[in-house]
């Protein structure tokens, strides 16, 4: 058996003609930084989630910095999220001068826990940073009802959740704006770096092409520090040609992902949370003896991961933030228990039931 864990190859192959259609027009056209494919790109992105604006950005960190930044958020001001999330997303809050406070998760969904967001709420918190993590909604409903009683700004890290919905609605619509990446691996996938920040306010739109853009109003006219951050011509091409089939590429993974639930045994499956619908950025299971798992795995010839196992409140980095071992402990154990197995677009049914057929007998083993 060879089962890699991911492979983006395949979802290539069956987009190959629009691709090189797409790649060669952006070649052809002698136009490479913020130009009309990217302008293209942005309304499509933003009419998808049915909003009036999309600003493409160099990559989902600094999707993350400019939503902050452009919220007027940084120095002195605290920004709750939570631990169990790539790095980047607490990387981001420190680089736009705020503190990241991170809280624990929900231990059944793997979302942020809105209990813990509550009880961390300062007189200096400005934001809340949900992460819809694995492709799951966080609840909405709760940190839109905490938002509203403390004044707060929601903003919605939407890397993993492409499509994603929660009571119908797509994630990335329900705070003040939303930060996506486009890292080749996601579910709207580019081929290299790249990112976006959507909104319905008209001064962020406009804050944020200015941030991206060495804070520039006008030509050569700049009215305050911004960066360089700026989505590319190629990538913003690719995009809008695999953005035409992410309904159908995340109805692919939901049906693999049910596959997965069905012939699954021995390990913990995903749990959806109340009112979301997942896209299934990653199928993650959870058993107490997980590394002996994942190599009994890999030794069958079946790749797997782990996202992420050191959690960010005990990183190196964050040091100075004053966490330690035990300071959240559903996240922590979280980190010691989950696996991330198979999930793209060119694995078969068959596939996955031939790893449920492994898993299910090697995590028996270890029971």
């Amino acid at each position: 058996m060879n089962i890699p864990f991911n492979i983006l190859k395949p979802l290539y192959e069956t987009l190959q003609d629009e691709m090189n259609t797409a790649v060669q027009r952006v070649l052809a056209s002698g136009w490479y930084i913020l130009g009309p494919e990217v302008e293209a790109f942005e309304q499509a992105f933003a009419e998808y989630h049915g909003l009036p604006y999309a600003v493409g950005v160099a990559n989902g960190t600094d999707a993350i910095e400019l939503a902050l930044r452009a919220c007027g958020i940084g120095a002195g001001d605290e920004v709750i999220t939570l631990s169990h999330t790539a790095f980047a997303t607490v990387n981001a809050v420190e680089r736009a001068g705020a503190t990241p406070v991170m809280v624990d998760i929900d231990p059944v969904t793997y979302t942020i826990s809105p209990a813990a967001v509550e009880a961390a709420i300062t007189p200096r918190t400005k934001a809340i940073v949900p992460v819809h993590i694995y492709g799951q909604p966080a609840d909405l409903d709760a940190l839109q009802v905490l938002c509203e009683r403390h004044h707060l700004l929601l903003i919605e890290d939407c890397a993993q959740a492409h499509g994603a919905r929660y009571r119908g609605r797509l994630v990335g619509t329900f705070g003040a704006v939303a930060s996506f990446s486009f890292y080749p691996t996601k579910n709207l996938g580019a081929f290299g770096d790249g990112g976006a920040v959507i909104t319905r306010d008209p001064q962020i739109a406009a804050k944020l092409k200015s941030l991206r853009n060495y804070g520039q109003t006008a030509k050569y006219h700049h009215e305050e520090w911004g960066m360089n951050s700026r989505l590319d011509e190629m990538q913003a091409a690719i995009l809008g040609v695999k953005l035409v089939h992410l309904d159908s590429h995340n109805a692919t993974r939901q049906a693999l992902a049910s596959v997965y639930d069905r012939g699954l045994s021995n390990v913990t499956i995903p749990v959806i949370g109340a009112n979301a619908q997942s896209v299934y950025h990653l199928y993650v299971v959870r058993h107490p003896q997980r590394d002996a798992l994942m190599s009994a795995l890999k030794n069958k010839g079946i790749g797997t991961a782990i996202h992420y196992p050191i959690p960010n409140h005990v990183q190196p980095a964050c040091a100075h933030l004053g966490y330690s071992a035990g300071s959240l402990p559903a996240t922590e154990q979280a980190a010691r228990e989950i696996l991330s197995l198979p999930l793209y677009i060119g694995l078969s049914p068959s596939e996955v039931e031939e790893v449920c057929a492994v898993i299910s007998h090697e995590a028996g083993l270890l029971v």
